[in-house]
């Protein structure tokens, strides 16, 4: 008891001193930004480890600012922007005019502007709706910071920003990830009181994604190993006939109405994100989907036992279902790969394809040695003196 009561005021003040160094890290308290620029109003802005500060004249739109971020690597690009139309909470990216600091080997990063037209851009250098001056840019600690005086319309109350960081190739940027923290980098911001408030454009995505892994990782990731599994092992136990047959056909045909409804939110998750493609994921769920309905359409057309083309249905559909499952437990991984989500869960679907390949393989064995004992008692003579059992 007293070395668990120890542990505990450990681990309280681990939260303590957690919550008071993100204390420290909060906008309101900075105060290192060279040449004396001071500015009265600051935001630590949702996602991304990025805050903004700012100085705005309404009498005249200039809007003097300054946006530190600290990227998940010294060597990503990071971003500041404004969206002219405020319409667009949901998908701010397009039609944005964006500020661009790019590392570079030693000093202060390479400031450019670009507009942004579409997905795939590559942030080149132009110009802008607005004007913008001053333009100037630093690393402290790890942190880039990018200074810049808008001036916007005199009219101006609130602004739609976005903000965002990304890998670099060769001195361009690249895409930038997909993951929560990235999708929800964006938001309105009200440059009169301060408040930021995020648009939540990942927050309905998100959920369909997860609703996406789900319903696949149920269905061809989990049902079609196992339907496989009772169809492989059962059939063995001549009492488990025919009910072998009717538990598998259930098994996968559940799975492929589920797997269905899964595919079927990955192609309607394609289509609202213009730009975005995972082509590897998306391939392989199209293949996915047309060998499995080959598959369960196949058992309209299943020979009778005794027919002669029995053998060869059975070749063509044992093949056709493992290489579905095969492919599945690939896509699963794909996809895992393109959410990110917490790693227990990938860590917890490897833990269950082990458990079922371990499984698998005691069940392979035992199969074989009821076979061959089966076999070996088929060839035994039936009696104890001569073939039948009466004598010569």
């Amino acid at each position: 008891m007293a070395a668990m009561f120890k542990l505990l005021i450990a681990f309280c003040a681990l939260v303590s001193l957690s919550s008071f160094s993100d204390a420290q890290t909060t906008c309101s308290s900075y105060n290192k930004f060279t040449s004396n620029r001071v500015f009265t109003s600051c935001s630590d802005l949702p996602s991304l480890n990025a805050f903004l500060h700012w100085t705005f004249d309404q009498s005249t739109g200039n809007l003097k600012m300054a946006y530190r971020h600290t990227p998940s690597t010294s060597t990503n690009w990071v971003a500041w922007a404004i969206n002219p139309d405020l319409t667009k909470s949901q998908k701010a990216m397009i039609g944005a005019q964006a500020l661009v600091a790019i590392p570079q080997t030693s000093g202060a990063p390479s400031l450019r502007m670009s507009s942004i037209t579409g997905y795939d851009t590559s942030l080149a250098n132009g110009s802008l709706s607005y004007v913008v001056t001053d333009l100037s840019g630093e690393v402290q600690s790890g942190e880039v910071i990018i200074y810049a005086t808008w001036t916007l319309p005199t009219n101006t109350t609130s602004i739609l920003q976005v903000w965002q960081e990304g890998p670099v190739a060769s001195g361009t940027p690249q895409a930038h990830a997909t993951a929560v923290a990235n999708l929800n980098a964006q938001g309105t911001l009200d440059l009169l009181s301060g408040t930021t408030a995020s648009s939540g454009g990942a927050s309905s995505t998100l959920k369909k994604k997860n609703i996406h892994a789900v319903l696949n990782v149920v269905s061809w990731g989990i049902l079609m190993p196992f339907g496989a599994m009772v169809a492989r092992y059962l059939k063995t136990f001549k009492a488990a006939d025919p009910a072998w047959f009717y538990l598998h056909a259930g098994c996968q045909t559940s799975a492929y109405i589920v797997g269905v409804a899964g595919w079927a939110t990955g192609i309607k998750l394609g289509s609202d994100s213009a730009g975005i493609q995972y082509d590897t994921h998306r391939n392989i769920g199209i293949t996915l989907f047309c060998i499995g309905t080959l598959q369960v359409f196949a058992l309209l057309l299943r020979p009778n036992k005794d027919h002669k083309f029995r053998f060869y249905w059975n070749i063509y559909h044992h093949v056709t279902g493992y290489l579905v499952i095969t492919l599945s437990i690939v896509n699963i991984f794909e996809g895992f790969d393109i959410l990110k989500p917490d790693k227990k869960w990938k860590n917890s679907y490897i833990g269950l394809i082990i458990a079922l390949a371990v499984q698998a393989a005691l069940l392979e064995a035992y199969t074989w040695y009821v076979v061959m004992k089966r076999k070996k008692a088929e060839k035994a003579p039936h009696g104890a003196n001569g073939v039948n059992g009466y004598g010569a």
